[in-house]
């Protein structure tokens, strides 16, 4: 099984660019950067995240409002959050470097098991092993397990499997090595054993694989239970001042989206209404507000809801609006990191060149 891997995957690999030069730091941002995001999305944000931050000690640096900006559309942001947190541990204790001891690289914040096992592997030919979401959809089939893999008694037989299909010798040669296995794993879970219509065809693994052979391919991997989407509405207010200025805020610690700018926006528990959103404007902004007709709506998911987002014109009167709130050009705003549909609005509303004054 070894053997077919590797060789299907030396010359079906993707080239990726941490591919072509798979030091630790740079492993280490392209996973977690690929963490519940399409590696097609991440590739442009890659190139210019290592042309600003190239090592570990220049993320340190990193001012966070320029680093959101740098991370802003690829979502899940406290990744962000955690990576500049480890590079500075990283600066503090390891002298600039990623470790490359396992017990030292799990301590670091934003680091788990399977992340650890894919630094270690794919930059240091370390037999450490991985399970994600394609090598654990690949790894079920193989050994045809029917059982949910979310559960605990699942996730430790797939952790044996991952464990081993690594050689147990050591194997210095990279192409044929833990650096290649667990990367052809993944690849193969990515290209062919794909969760709907896996090519089963042209698979190199299909004569060895137990759900190929009975026909389980759409019933593996199981699932407990299935994540029930929630319907959700939102409310937005768009108010600027005389000078064409948008109120904004950053985001406070514990909301969603800590730390991104957005324009005035607020759902249940505070507003379920238009009427409790302008209560909570008035409470939270101050002033006496007056919200106008509806500019827009947009659809959007996060984690179980799908949001839809009521985006309303409004007036505020009233004296300078506490902190944290504060008027922002748009030529400010494009360079502050943003919320997804904050910026969906703020570039709505630059190609319109709307301005909606207030007294």
């Amino acid at each position: 099984m070894r053997k077919l891997l590797v060789d299907w995957f030396s010359g079906a690999a993707r080239d990726l660019p941490w591919r072509r030069v798979p030091s630790p730091y740079r492993v280490w941002v392209s996973e977690i950067m690929c963490q519940q995001t399409q590696i097609a999305t991440v590739l442009p944000y890659f190139e210019r995240f290592l042309a600003r931050y190239p090592d570990a000690t220049a993320l340190a640096k990193a001012d966070e409002n320029e680093l959101m900006r740098m991370w802003e559309g690829l979502g899940y942001y406290r990744r962000a959050r955690s990576m500049h947190a480890a590079a500075k541990q990283i600066v503090a204790d390891h002298d600039g470097e990623f470790p490359l001891n396992y017990d030292h690289a799990i301590k670091l914040p934003g680091i788990g098991r399977y992340t650890v096992g894919a630094i270690l592997s794919i930059s240091a030919n370390q037999p450490v092993p991985i399970l994600e979401g394609n090598t654990l959809r690949v790894f079920s089939r193989l050994i045809g397990l029917r059982a949910a893999v979310d559960e605990k008694p699942s996730q430790d037989v797939l952790w044996k499997f991952a464990e081993g299909l690594l050689p147990r010798k050591s194997v210095p040669d990279r192409t044929r090595g833990p650096a290649a296995i667990n990367q052809a794993a993944m690849e193969l879970g990515a290209l062919i054993c794909t969760p709907r219509e896996p090519k089963c065809l042209i698979c190199p693994l299909a004569k060895c694989c137990v759900a190929h052979a009975r026909g389980w391919q759409a019933e593996i991997p199981a699932k407990t239970n299935k994540i029930a989407y929630e319907p959700r509405s939102e409310f937005a207010a768009l108010v600027s001042d005389p000078s064409g200025r948008w109120l904004v805020r950053q985001i406070p610690a514990g909301s969603r989206f800590a730390g991104m700018w957005d324009f005035p926006k607020a759902g249940p528990p505070e507003a379920h209404t238009l009427d409790e959103f302008a209560q909570w404007l008035a409470t939270q902004a101050g002033g006496r507000w007056t919200i106008g007709e509806q500019m827009t709506s947009m659809k959007h998911a996060v984690t179980r809801y799908r949001i839809t987002l009521h985006v309303h014109h409004a007036t505020r009167r009233g004296s300078r609006p506490p902190a944290p709130w504060s008027f922002h050009s748009a030529d400010e705003l494009k360079h502050l990191p943003m919320s997804t549909t904050g910026r969906r609005l703020l570039d709505r509303l630059t190609k319109q060149n709307l301005i909606t004054p207030s007294n």
